[in-house]
């Protein structure tokens, strides 16, 4: 047997309120932030934010997006 994926809809959660994302949910967006080396080039990796409509629509997406890329190490926190 294949290891592959053959469904046609893999769901998602959103990275910061851990709701389910549907594939009803139009306003979804997910963000990949690619890794860079300490010369400023790709290095092929990247990390993975997805973010529900809910969260979208209440206009707290930004501030999650910070606090998420913090925690990962891509921001300074002051």
């Amino acid at each position: 047997m294949s290891d592959k994926n053959v469904e046609l809809y893999t769901p998602r959660k959103c990275s910061s309120t851990n709701r389910l994302i549907t594939a009803k949910d139009h306003a979804s967006v997910q963000i990949n932030i690619g890794h860079v080396n300490a010369d400023g080039l790709y290095t092929g990796e990247q990390t993975t934010f997805a973010f529900c409509g809910f969260l979208r629509h209440n206009g707290q997406s930004d501030e999650a997006l910070n606090r998420l890329a913090q925690s990962k190490g891509f921001l300074k926190s002051f």
